[in-house]
């Protein structure tokens, strides 16, 4: 007989009356006294096959399965009895009685029962092709495909063309640490992982390809988090002969066309908003607009206070002091807010002052905090207006160098308006919550090296008329630079790149990169970039970040089917691992220390 007529999750009522044959995975097996009931389990959900005693060989090896046995069962679909239907299973109102049933494969016993949803995350990735059969993960990998497919669709109905590039290619040192690999032809010289395409998909724009794709691996050796990887699934396109908002018109379609169905959610208006906006309102590039609460800027009025914790940052040079109004935070006790004070030191803040706001009217009396002695009433009495500052309501502080002060504060804001006072309070709109963050600045300042550093990467156009600043004033130069940003994550992000040689020396002069380095790290762009290369740009989407917003997921993790731990480790195949003498002798390679990385 065929192997399969239909997967198990999806035999329904439609099919009463009818045989069927089933492929799958015992999930589990129950003995009922005299007849077995075994919950078959496939990628698309479960289906309950009864086993009666009056077909004797059948009902012999129905008694000797067991969990994850692959079995093949032939049987007729029935209703359920009354008052055993389950409403929350697509096959729940009917059964499959078992009329021959047929062992695959014999299982050992599995570490852990499948539907177990309390697992560590090192038992799950030790045995990952069994927590792959958890059927959380196959629901989160086959949306994965699902939002593959729908990106493919839209890109492939708007004449783009999937063109792959190199995954050996050259080392340039700009951003995050490269894997390399070493060359056995060359020796000494070594290949490099690509952290993105982004010089190769430059580089066919200038070939003429117009409109490029590719849903592709790229790797970056950097410490982890929740939300990274060392290597990683990017959503790589450029087109040429757009100009910034044609592209950001494009994709935010494009976004909202795989949401809507792979998802069946409409994402709505995407507001836009400058980065200074951003980090001004929120201390964040990519705000979470889910949280109702916004910075109140403080500086100019700190600068003449006696408490040198507000007025010595407020007058040094690249100082902030912000507040930030939690309505009825009053209620928050004083031991969550020495937690929250814990929490900003992560972020570099020495502390966290605060105001309690017990009676506005009252001014200076109606305030409860240590801090309120040394501000004077003028300062106090700004802090209430410019906060909106209420009865019952509490007041947090943040004053550092900016960059502290946007972290810690803007984590704060997070933190507050996620925790359980937070979202019962009205402080946290459940939505989804899209934005496009604009007009990013094109360099940073290296304080540690007194030197600029792109903030995107060195091939981003400065805005139309901000050419000479890269020279006089490489600071108040804004970059044709773009990110999406969804409930706070960055989704993907982008820009208009630099199509002529005369720009970007501009830029490699304001990075310090001399004509020669730049020659030996980006001379095959450069080179081409002369050969009338068009006008050009683009974006990369995260899809591992897509996915892991979709389902809800904690970690990235979640949405890969075989990760790496936050160690950079393979729990599944033990990667890495050492290799022997004759590969390393191949390589040209000794270890320095060999009994140091044994140990």
């Amino acid at each position: 007989m065929a192997m399969r007529s239909h997967y198990c999750g999806l035999v329904t009522e439609a099919l009463l009356g009818e045989t069927v044959t089933l492929s799958g995975w015992v999930n589990r097996r129950r003995d009922h006294g005299g007849v077995i009931f075994i919950d078959l389990r496939d990628r698309e959900g479960y289906v309950q096959v009864v086993c009666d005693p009056d077909r004797a060989e059948m009902f012999a090896t129905a008694e000797g399965v067991r969990n994850e046995f692959c079995v093949q069962v032939k049987g007729l679909v029935r209703a359920r009895p009354a008052g055993t239907t389950n409403d929350k299973l697509k096959s729940g109102q009917i059964e499959v009685l078992c009329h021959e049933l047929n062992v695959l494969n014999a299982s050992v016993t599995p570490p852990f029962q499948i539907d177990d949803e309390n697992l560590s995350e090192t038992v799950r990735l030790t045995h990952r092709v069994l927590d792959l059969r958890r059927p959380y993960m196959q629901k989160n990998l086959m949306l994965r495909y699902k939002v593959s497919m729908e990106v493919r669709k839209f890109l492939d109905a708007n004449g783009f063309v999937d063109i792959e590039t190199p995954m050996l290619t050259k080392s340039t040192p700009e951003g995050a640490r490269d894997y390399l690999v070493p060359s056995r032809v060359h020796d000494g010289q070594f290949f490099a992982l690509p952290q993105s395409p982004q010089l190769f998909k430059q580089l066919l724009m200038v070939a003429g390809f117009d409109r490029y794709y590719q849903i592709t691996k790229c790797f970056r050796d950097e410490d982890l988090r929740a939300d990274r990887q060392p290597e990683f699934t990017q959503i790589d396109i450029e087109t040429s002969f757009m100009d910034e908002q044609d592209i950001r018109d494009m994709f935010q379609g494009m976004i909202k066309n795989v949401f809507q169905t792979a998802l069946g959610v409409d994402l709505g208006d995407f507001p836009v908003m400058t980065y200074q906006e951003a980090a001004r309102l929120y201390g964040s590039d990519k705000p979470d607009l889910r949280v109702k609460l916004e910075f109140t800027e403080l500086t100019d009025v700190m600068a003449d206070v006696d408490f040198k914790v507000f007025s010595a940052p407020a007058t040094t040079p690249g100082g902030r002091v912000v507040a930030l109004r939690v309505p009825g935070g009053a209620a928050i006790s004083r031991g969550e807010i020495d937690g929250y004070t814990e929490f900003v030191k992560i972020y570099g803040a020495k502390g966290l002052a605060w105001i309690k706001v017990n009676e506005v009217a009252k001014g200076r009396e109606g305030l409860q905090s240590p801090i309120v002695k040394n501000l004077h009433d003028a300062a106090l009495a700004e802090i209430v207006k410019r906060t909106g500052a209420q009865d019952g309501d509490l007041i947090f502080f943040g004053a550092d160098k900016e960059k502290i002060v946007n972290d810690a504060i803007g984590a704060l804001r997070i933190k507050v308006g996620h925790s359980e006072f937070g979202k019962a309070s009205g402080l946290f709109e459940d939505r989804w919550a899209p934005l496009w963050v604009v007009d990013f600045p094109m360099f940073e300042h290296d304080e540690e090296n007194d030197r600029w550093v792109a903030v995107h990467h060195p091939f981003t156009a400065p805005k139309d008329g901000h050419e000479d600043l890269m020279v006089t004033d490489p600071g108040k130069c804004i970059a044709k630079a773009y990110d999406m940003v969804l409930n706070g994550w960055e989704m993907g992000g982008g820009s208009v790149r630099i199509h002529r040689a005369e720009v970007q020396k501009k830029v490699f002069d304001a990075l310090k990169i001399t004509p020669e380095d730049a020659q030996a790290k980006f001379g095959f762009l450069l080179d081409a970039l002369q050969y009338g290369a068009p006008p050009h740009g683009g974006l990369a989407f995260g899809l591992d970040r897509i996915v892991t917003l979709m389902t809800g997921a904690e970690s990235i993790r979640d949405v890969i089917a075989f990760p790496k731990t936050q160690r950079a480790q393979c729990l599944l195949t033990q990667a890495p691992s050492p290799v022997d003498e004759k590969q390393l002798r191949e390589l040209h390679i000794r270890l320095r220390n060999p009994d140091a990385i044994k140990a």
